[in-house]
């Protein structure tokens, strides 16, 4: 039997930055996983996974010490964020309506994790368990107790379950899940420019789904087309060169030159789990929540949980280890990405309605919406974690 104070089952992006955290605080961390990504090195070509990270999110990853090195990789700060249906109607946010110098930053997925692992690597009290994955999991009144499939059991004070929307460590701890599917699907895209690119992301809505711009690193771009199932699976058996025609045709002009490099995607999905813990299981992250991909707020929650779970521990004290602290997390956090799913899914579901009435009050709605002055600051802070 091994022992350590904090188990962390995944080491994605929120389980890593978990990890730098929580060793910093002095407790013994054992991280638990099951594949760690391919080494970073600059010739490579783009992920199709990138995440906006938000100005709260550039904090935390500050404060875990894995900053610094993002900037020494790759990512795109954006500035300013459009959306509109209907041209002439749109809403539009600029960084330096806050007076920030940014709103945020386009990176790739793993190179936040890599980043993350990275510093990991710095602290003597993080123990990482690779390949390796969770097979039992046993509880008491003190301890959780872990069986992994490579023969170790560890035992710790907490299990943090940080292994995504499909989490076998909730399945072990008994929380159910509630889940919605969309009816649609999300394509990523990756292109080439022919110019390097403004500091601005933006969405379109479509009769069929929204369509989004982000601006990656150089001459280099993502686009988001959501759209059924049925045509992101044709999209999908496209040439390269047959996409960047179907693309011209179907998205807006402003895109400017472009060749299509990569593809993928994958079902719209909406999860929420029951409980946050279960006796000394906590969920952060996809394994609580998922979101609609809309606004890309996914990746900002699960820090914004990591973030709670840090600080009600620092706070805690000698007492970091009583049971009470989970559920003073579930009822700070559960509100909150509450809050953020069901704005989606509403802002989601005016846009997907045909209606002609509704077609011209919502886009009256994002005209109004642009010159709304202090409450569209106040939206804007909430958005980026500022609130």
């Amino acid at each position: 039997m091994e022992h350590c104070d904090i188990a962390i089952v995944g080491a994605g992006m929120v389980g890593a930055a978990t990890a730098c955290l929580l060793a910093a605080e002095g407790l013994s961390v054992r991280v638990i996983e099951t594949r760690l990504p391919e080494p970073y090195a600059p010739e490579q070509p783009l992920d199709l996974r990138v995440c906006a990270i938000s100005q709260a999110s550039v904090g935390l990853l500050a404060q875990a010490g894995a900053w610094q090195a993002l900037q020494q990789m790759r990512l795109c700060p954006y500035r300013r964020l459009e959306t509109w249906e209907l041209d002439g109607f749109a809403t539009r946010f600029d960084a330096a309506t806050l007076g920030l110098p940014q709103l945020g930053y386009i990176i790739e997925n793993r190179l936040v994790q890599l980043a993350l692992l990275n510093r990991m690597d710095d602290f003597p009290n993080i123990q990482t368990h690779t390949p390796a994955a969770v097979q039992r999991l046993t509880q008491d009144s003190e301890h959780a107790t872990l069986l992994l499939d490579d023969g170790t059991e560890l035992r710790a004070r907490w299990v943090l379950a940080c292994d995504g929307a499909e989490s076998h460590t909730r399945r072990l701890a008994g929380i159910g899940v509630s889940r919605f599917e969309y009816r649609q699907h999300c394509m990523l895209i990756n292109i080439d420019t022919d110019f390097a690119q403004e500091d601005i992301t933006w969405q379109q809505f479509t009769p069929s789904g929204p369509r989004a711009f982000l601006p990656l690193p150089g001459q280099h771009g993502s686009l988001v087309w959501y759209d059924s199932p049925a045509r992101i699976r044709a999209l999908s058996a496209m040439s390269n060169e047959a996409l960047t025609a179907e693309v011209r045709r179907h998205f807006p002009a402003r895109l400017g030159g472009f060749a299509v490099t990569g593809k993928g995607s994958f079902p719209l999905v909406r999860r929420h789990a029951n409980d946050y813990h279960a006796g000394r299981v906590v969920l952060l992250g996809d394994a609580a929540h998922t979101i609609n991909p809309l606004a890309g707020q996914g990746v900002n929650l699960g820090f914004k949980d990591v973030a709670c779970w840090v600080e009600l521990l620092a706070r805690a004290g000698s007492d970091w280890h009583e049971m009470a602290l989970a559920e003073r997390y579930a009822r700070r956090r559960r509100p909150d990405n509450l809050l953020m799913q069901s704005g989606m899914d509403l802002f989601y579901g005016v846009f997907s309605n045909e209606i002609g009435p509704l077609r011209f009050a919502r886009n009256l709605a994002l005209s109004l919406a642009d010159k709304a002055g202090p409450l569209k600051e106040m939206a804007l802070r909430y958005a980026l974690g500022l609130v």
